[in-house]
Order: C-alpha cells, then sequence, then structure tokens
C-alpha cells in the first residue's frame, strides 16, 4: 500500500505540475475546458499541493484565489483569465460565489505553513459577508444560482424550471446540455445585481442548500480553529443546529435543502449533498444513518462510487453530469464527514475507490460510478485530491 501511495500521490503531482502558472499562481483546472481560476477548485488544489508535499504553492494558489475579493468580503467564484461574460455584469471576475472551501484549506495548509494575517482576514470577511448577505430569518443560508453550490446540474434544480421551458410538471423535462444551458444563462438574467456587480438576490430563484450550509459551518469551525475566535466557533454551532431543525428529512435519513424563491418541489431527491451536514451535526443518530447510506449499494455505494444522486431514485443517471457520476471533491468531503464520527471502514472504502477512479479515469472530472469510463475534462486538477486520501 505505500508504494500504491507514493505511486498515486507521484501522478499527482505531475498533474498539478503541468497545470500550474507561475505568473498566476495558480492551477488550471484544464488547460483546455476551464481556462479561468474557480474558487472552490483552488481551495480543493490548495489542499492537494500540500497533500504532494508543496504547501507553498497551496498557499500561493489560495492567497490568490482570494485576492479578488471586494472590499465588503463578497469573494467572486470565477477569477477570469480573460475577458468573461455571460456570468453577470462584470467581465473581470464572477458576480456569483461558492462554496467557502477557503477556510478547510487554510487549515490543512496551516499544518505545514505560518497563515499571513491578510489572508485570514480575507477568509474572516469572505465568511463575515454570507453572514450578513445571505441569511434567511431561520438563520440559514442561501443562494441566488445553482453555480454558488458548486453542483450546477443537479436534479434538485429541476423544478424550477418549469416555468421557463414551458412544462407544467417538472418531471417531464427531458435535460441536454442545451436546456442546461438555457436555464442557467434565465437564472442569470433574473438575479438582481448591487452596484458592484455583486449578486444579492433574484426574482426567481432562492434556495438554501443543505450541503452549502454545512460547508459553511464547518468553515466557521475550521476558521475558530485557525484564529481562535470565540464568536466563528459559536456560528458554527448556531448554523448546524439551524441544519437540524429545517432541513433533516426523516423518512430518507438524509437533509434536504429548503427553497427561498420559486421552485422547491424537487428538495427532497436523495444526493450525496444530503450527507454532507454529517460534517457538523452534533446529533449521532443522524450522522450514522446518513453516513451508512454511504456504504448502501442501493444509495450512494457503487463499483466506482460514490454517486451523487442515490441509485435507486430515478433521476440517478450513472453517467450524468451532476446527475448520478461521481466527483472527486466529493468523496472527499464526503470522507471528512466519516472521519468525524470515527467511521474509519467507510474513510478507507471511499480512499480505495477514489485510488480506483483515478487509474481507471486518469484523473477524470467525474466519471460514470459503473464503468470507471472517465467524462468530463480529463484531466482535472481537483481529482487530485485522491492525494489527500491516502493516510
Amino acid at each position: 500500500m505505500a508504494l500504491e501511495a507514493a505511486a498515486v500521490r507521484s501522478r499527482a503531482a505531475e498533474l498539478l505540475a503541468a497545470h500550474w502558472d507561475s505568473e498566476r499562481g495558480h492551477t488550471y483546472p484544464n488547460l483546455t475546458t476551464y481556462p479561468h481560476q474557480w474558487l472552490w477548485d483552488s481551495c480543493f488544489a490548495s489542499i492537494c499541493w500540500a497533500a504532494v508535499g508543496r504547501p507553498d504553492n497551496g498557499l500561493r494558489e489560495l492567497t490568490n484565489a482570494m485576492s479578488s475579493q471586494f472590499a465588503d468580503g463578497f469573494v467572486p467564484h470565477i477569477r477570469y483569465a480573460g475577458n468573461g461574460s455571460g456570468r453577470g455584469p462584470r467581465s473581470d471576475v464572477s458576480s456569483y460565489t461558492q462554496p467557502p472551501i477557503h477556510a478547510h484549506a487554510a487549515r490543512v495548509l496551516s499544518a505545514d505553513l505560518a497563515l499571513p494575517a491578510d489572508l485570514l482576514g480575507r477568509i474572516s470577511a469572505g465568511l463575515q459577508w454570507l453572514w450578513t448577505k445571505r441569511r434567511t430569518p431561520d438563520g440559514l443560508l442561501y443562494v441566488v444560482h445553482p453555480w454558488e453550490t458548486g453542483v450546477d446540474d443537479s436534479p434538485r434544480w429541476d423544478s424550477w424550471a418549469s416555468d421557463f421551458l414551458g412544462i407544467a410538471d417538472w418531471r417531464e423535462v427531458r435535460w441536454t446540455r442545451e436546456s442546461f444551458t438555457r436555464l442557467d444563462l434565465y437564472l442569470v438574467d433574473e438575479t438582481i445585481f448591487d452596484e458592484q456587480g455583486e449578486a444579492v438576490g433574484s426574482r426567481v430563484f432562492a434556495c438554501a442548500p443543505a450541503a452549502f450550509n454545512a460547508l459553511a459551518a464547518h468553515a466557521a469551525a475550521e476558521y475558530a480553529a485557525l484564529s481562535g475566535e470565540r464568536e466563528w466557533e459559536r456560528r458554527a454551532v448556531e448554523l448546524a443546529q439551524c441544519i437540524d431543525a429545517h432541513m433533516w428529512n426523516p423518512g430518507a435519513g438524509l437533509w434536504s435543502d429548503v427553497p427561498i424563491v420559486g421552485g422547491g418541489e424537487d428538495r427532497h431527491v436523495p444526493t450525496l449533498d444530503g450527507v454532507l451536514p454529517a460534517l457538523v451535526t452534533a446529533d449521532a443518530e443522524r450522522a450514522g444513518r446518513a453516513l451508512d447510506q454511504l456504504r448502501d449499494p442501493l444509495r450512494f455505494a457503487a463499483p466506482f462510487g460514490l454517486a451523487v444522486v442515490a441509485r435507486d431514485h430515478p433521476a440517478c443517471d450513472p453517467a450524468g453530469y451532476w446527475r448520478g457520476g461521481a466527483w472527486m471533491q466529493m468523496n472527499y468531503l464526503a470522507r471528512l464527514a466519516a472521519l468525524r464520527w470515527g467511521r474509519t471502514e467507510i474513510a478507507a472504502e471511499i480512499a480505495a475507490m477514489s485510488v480506483a477512479a483515478v487509474e481507471r479515469t486518469q484523473f477524470a472530472e467525474y466519471w460514470n460510478i459503473e464503468t470507471g469510463e472517465g467524462l468530463g475534462a480529463i484531466p482535472l486538477t481537483w481529482s487530485a485530491l485522491v492525494a489527500a486520501m491516502l493516510d
């Protein structure tokens, strides 16, 4: 196993090096398909750099991912390599954000490096922006476009498409790449932007996603551990309690999204996102029920899993883009949740399936859960996260 782990880390290091831009100070997810810098891609890449023994590159990557932060704390989800278009009113950066993985990435890097005060300040400001600008009266955090979740075309968003596509029942939608794109751009058109170009609301779409809230609560706890600021520890606990109070679905044994504006009939589609609040809940029974489904072949366990949509649900497409196929960063996050509860057997299984996936797919963006066929951009740098799952 030691030789296998060394070989996997070596290949991951080669992948990262081949996509590193020393001038811009970050790795491209894929040189052809994804020529920009994405927020959560770079946060994961920072973790990858640490796993292959180059935390210095990881620190530079994370620092640059945060460098386009606005004065009020908003962190754009894309820094365009050239002029951007179609994602809001700005051409230099995106007007949307993404899950705040930055605090966890910083925590990982802190094991090897002293973190600059400026970076910690930016992480704090980014979290403060979410708590100030994106909270519901119930205390949950909401997004105004599926892009902000990172899970772009999940079946959880299908019900928002009925009116737009002229279909009375969202279950009748026959999704194609073209219809996904049309919906995404429609939701951009319906977004409300402030004078800086930040997305601050939407006329037709707003949702408090279970995973986004879990990752934000986890980020608050990670930042509290880094900074010693007890207020963020309190906020992490408070948000976790809100997640349990408003999102637990006892029938499915998972947490579900809470729709805010429009849609929401598909909120209970069982997805891997519904497992991730195990990262932060204090309820051992709920965490156990959710995590057990990572080993259940009728739910999320698959030959080359984890499936992002439960295999026993009609919406699951084993090769679908966010509709059943497996993704390395979701494996990584699910493994973190398992380790939090001492579920080392689950963590080991996720690591093993992740190694098998990179062997079969050559570090693909995502892959077919049944066959292991690589899909999307091949290679994609966040699949180097396998190197962070070998301990």
